[in-house]
C-alpha cells in the first residue's frame, strides 16, 4: 500500500486531495495545523483505518516514521483576507516548510509535488499564461508574502531535482472552486455566492473588467494527480482557459441564484491582477488534461452546497485565530 502525505489536508484543495488518494488505496497521512484549515473537512475520513491525522505546523522539523511514497506539499494560506492577516506565516510555509518537506522527501525517497499558483505570474503582461513566462510581480506590495512565497517554493524545488536528483513535481494552480471553500475567505466564487445567498449586493472591485479562470474541483483534483503520477518536472498550469470578466461574472452568480442584488463598486485593491487565462497546451499534450465541468454546472453544485449551510454559518464573518502570529 502506498503512503501519502498531504500537507494542508484539512483546507479545501487538501481534503478533496484527502479524499482522492484514499479512493485509490493509498494510506494517507494529513497534517495541519489548522490556522486556516478545518477538521470538518476532513472528519469523514477520521474513522478509516488509512487515514490518519497528525496536527503540525510544517514550517517547523517534519518527522514521519516508516516509508513514505508521495508527499503533496498544499500547507499555505491561499485567500488574500489570510496573507495578508498572517504575512510572516505565509512565507514561512512557502520558504522554511517547503525547505522541511524537501528534506523529508529527500530521507525517504519519496517523489514530491508542490503547490504553486498562477500568482507567480503576478498582474501579467503576456496574455494568456503559459509556463515560460516569469511574471510581472512586486515583491515589496502586499500580495508579495504569497507571490514570493510561491516563487521561492518552485525555485527550491527545482534546485533539490537539480542537485539532490530529487523526484518533484510543481503544480501552478489557477481559481479553483468547490465545496468546502469558506464561504467569507475573499476568494471571488464563495464571495459572490455569500452574498447573494444573504440578500447582499455583490460588490466587485475597479471596474469589473479584470478577468479570472474558475476551474472546477474535481477538474483540478485530477490534473494534480495526473502530474504526480507523470515523468514531468517542469511546473504545469492546471486550470481552465474559459476566461470571463469579474462583472460578468457578478452577473452570471445573481442569474443563477434567482437573486435580485445591485452590483456596487469599490477600489481595486493593490497589485490586483487585471489578467488570468491559463495556456494549458503543456497540460494536454503531456498529461492528457483539460477541464471537463462546464462552470455552469460547476457552480450550481457549489450554490447547492452553500444553500445547505446553516443560516448560522451563512452569516458568519471570518474571525479566524491568528493568536500565533510569529
Amino acid at each position: 500500500m502506498k503512503r501519502t502525505l498531504i500537507t494542508g489536508a484539512a483546507g479545501f484543495l487538501g481534503s478533496h486531495l484527502c479524499d482522492r488518494f484514499i479512493a485509490e488505496g493509498h494510506h494517507v497521512i494529513g497534517m495541519d495545523n489548522l490556522i486556516t484549515g478545518d477538521l470538518k473537512n476532513i472528519a469523514h475520513l477520521f474513522p478509516l483505518e488509512r487515514f490518519e491525522f497528525h496536527h503540525h505546523d510544517v514550517s517547523n522539523f517534519v518527522h514521519l516514521e516508516g516509508k513514505l511514497d508521495y508527499i503533496l506539499h498544499f500547507a499555505s494560506p491561499a485567500s488574500p483576507i489570510d496573507y495578508l492577516k498572517i504575512p510572516i506565516e505565509t512565507l514561512k510555509v512557502g520558504s522554511l516548510g517547503t525547505l522541511n518537506l524537501l528534506g523529508l522527501a529527500k530521507e525517504k525517497g519519496s517523489r514530491i509535488l508542490v503547490a504553486s499558483t498562477s500568482e507567480v505570474y503576478g498582474d501579467p503582461l503576456v496574455h494568456p499564461q503559459n509556463e515560460d513566462y516569469y511574471g510581472n510581480v512586486s515583491p515589496i506590495g502586499p500580495r508579495g508574502v504569497y507571490d514570493e512565497a510561491k516563487r521561492f517554493m518552485e525555485s527550491i524545488t527545482m534546485a533539490y531535482h537539480r542537485h539532490h536528483g530529487l523526484d518533484t513535481r510543481i503544480v501552478r494552480i489557477f481559481n479553483t472552486y468547490g465545496s468546502r471553500m469558506r464561504l467569507n475567505d475573499g476568494r471571488v466564487v464563495p464571495a459572490f455566492m455569500g452574498q447573494a445567498l444573504r440578500g447582499e449586493d455583490l460588490t466587485v472591485f475597479g471596474d469589473g473588467s479584470q478577468t479570472r479562470s474558475f476551474t472546477y474541483i474535481d477538474d483540478q483534483i485530477e490534473g494534480i494527480y495526473r502530474l504526480l503520477m507523470s515523468d514531468y518536472v517542469e511546473p504545469i498550469n492546471i486550470g481552465n482557459p474559459d476566461e470571463t470578466t469579474i462583472l460578468e461574472f457578478a452577473e452570471e452568480i445573481i442569474q443563477l441564484t434567482g437573486t435580485n442584488q445591485k452590483i456596487i463598486f469599490k477600489e481595486l485593491p493593490q497589485d490586483d491582477p487585471l489578467q488570468r487565462q491559463p495556456d494549458i497546451t503543456r497540460a494536454k499534450e503531456i498529461l492528457n488534461w483539460e477541464p471537463r465541468v462546464h462552470r455552469r454546472d460547476g457552480l450550481q453544485k457549489v450554490f447547492e452546497y452553500f444553500k445547505s449551510l446553516s443560516p448560522e454559518e451563512l452569516q458568519k464573518k471570518e474571525h479566524r485565530d491568528f493568536s500565533s502570529k510569529q
